[in-house]
């Protein structure tokens, strides 16, 4: 601590062992790496004051100020009552991980097991179990691998995000959006809508990095951590955790790189590699390069990045490619395209003999250049097709799991369903899918009625009244981007 009590928040002067971790720095910075003489010391962080917060606040004080402090003393802020915190805010009908332990049966000696947990995390006797492999269906028809870890891993997992969420959101950039507290996919979509439309974009890189949290490189997000983290007792954890596993049919096998998807702490070390990665990068690029305009917004490993020049979009997908290289990353090759795009790309594109823009995909919505009652470009919003049909199918699915419930029960449930998709979905400009998501919705409902009983069918007017009383009407609920993202930013610039 050199000189400073455990409470605080810990920050070291010296820099990390391991010379590679200042290069690395300055790489991904955009600064060539220092000749000469790399193992100077870094610049001590600031000491605090007497009227400085303490706990987690100072914390972020420091990490806001000194962006080369680093912190040695961490773990201690992962106490009781942030583990018991961690615990309540589980999902208690989350899946259990490979010991079959349940969050009711876990809460059933809450103090003692939590107790126990923070001596082991304390004293060093912890051990992270392996996750348990299941895959799911994603909309394109493949199985998304998700590693579900124990329940007690998942807790301190939690706590640990909590405590270097302190420091890291103070590191990470405007268009970052993705697992941060406080943002989520609309403000994503937000910025991007008022970017494309407010910003002089006509052409846009729809990237998508091929299997992502499989291939993180472990070295590579060490020494990423150990830029800002210098708390061993931390950074051992984080090695479990990535070390821990996983376990596929009862049989156990090592995984070397990646991070589980399904993990509590997986997003933030995804956010973390990509931040040294991508976004310090980008920025440097955007500064040092670009000739026009340009946006980036990215949500987790998902991004959008929007040009005014070819010439710039061009260069920057050829140098992003080797960028990615460096770090075990690669763009997948027939998901990711530069496509015209933008307010005058359909006018561009006429003046050339050519069709209507090409559309992309982010965050469930495909996006296309339309236009207002008065010409006026617009960009607008519209339910991914595939992703609306495997939701219908899945809802088909879980209607005949529930054929027999009573009416109000089966109501209650679909009420829910639709309006946790208008609340997602009924973004302006989407009616006409929202409003085909609900009839749908409705249609389904009245084929599993009529099928409860072969002599007394439902009449179609009967259920009419049934519909009518249980499921919100289509409309839209979100608000248009400009309005929203004014609200959140209060001027400041969402896509810089």
């Amino acid at each position: 601590m050199h000189g400073h009590g455990k409470s605080d928040g810990c920050i070291v002067p010296a820099k990390p062992p391991n010379n590679a971790v200042e290069a690395v720095a300055e790489v991904v910075e955009g600064r060539r790496p220092a000749e000469g003489n790399t193992d100077r010391p870094t610049r001590a962080g600031r000491s605090a004051g007497q009227r400085v917060p303490s706990g987690l606040d100072r914390v972020r004080g420091v990490a806001r100020t000194d962006k080369e402090a680093r912190f040695t003393a961490l773990l201690h802020h992962v106490d009781l009552d942030r583990l018991r915190a961690a615990y309540w805010a589980i999902n208690p009908k989350a899946a259990p991980g490979v010991d079959r332990v349940t969050w009711d049966d876990y809460g059933q000696d809450l103090q003692a097991n939590l107790e126990d947990l923070l001596r082991r995390v304390h004293s060093g006797a912890y051990r992270a179990r392996p996750s348990r492999r299941v895959y799911i269906p994603k909309p394109d028809g493949r199985q998304r691998p998700l590693g579900i870890a124990v329940l007690e891993d998942k807790i301190l997992q939690r706590a640990v995000v909590e405590v270097l969420n302190a420091v890291y959101e103070e590191d990470f950039l405007g268009f970052s959006y993705g697992f941060r507290p406080g943002r989520g996919p609309h403000d994503a979509l937000d910025a991007l809508a008022v970017g494309i439309s407010e910003r002089k974009v006509n052409w846009v890189l729809d990237a998508d990095i091929s299997n992502f949290f499989t291939r993180i490189d472990h070295s590579w997000l060490k020494r990423f951590l150990e830029h800002r983290i210098a708390d061993k007792r931390v950074l051992r954890l984080i090695d479990k955790w990535l070390a821990a596993g996983v376990v596929e049919d009862g049989n156990w096998s090592e995984t070397a790189e990646g991070a589980p998807q399904g993990a509590s702490a997986s997003p933030l070390l995804a956010n973390v590699y990509l931040h040294y990665v991508f976004d310090l990068w980008v920025r440097h690029w955007r500064n040092r390069y670009a000739r026009g305009d340009m946006v980036v917004v990215r949500f987790a490993d998902d991004f959008v990045v929007g040009f005014q020049s070819l010439g710039d979009a061009q260069r920057f997908y050829a140098e992003l490619r080797e960028r990615f290289a460096k770090f075990s990353l690669e763009l997948h090759p027939d998901k990711t395209r530069l496509i015209e795009f933008g307010r005058f790309a359909a006018q561009n594109r006429q003046r050339r003999g050519l069709g209507k823009p090409e559309t992309f995909e982010f965050l469930g919505f495909t996006h296309l250049c339309g236009k207002t009652r008065n010409g006026r470009f617009w960009l607008r919003r519209i339910t991914i097709k595939k992703r609306m049909a495997a939701k219908l199918k899945q809802l088909k699915i879980e209607l005949r799991r529930r054929l027999h419930w009573p009416i109000p029960e089966q109501g209650r449930w679909l009420a829910s369903v639709v309006r946790g998709h208008l609340n997602y979905y009924a973004v302006p400009g989407n009616i006409d899918a929202v409003a085909a998501f609900r009839d749908q919705v409705r249609r389904h409902w009245f084929e599993t009625l009529r099928r409860r009983s072969q002599r007394h069918r439902m009449a179609w007017g009967r259920y009419g009244l049934i519909a009518a009383t249980w499921l919100p009407p289509a409309r839209i609920v979100r608000p248009h981007p400009s309005v929203a993202l004014a609200a959140r930013t209060r001027g400041r610039s969402p896509v810089r």
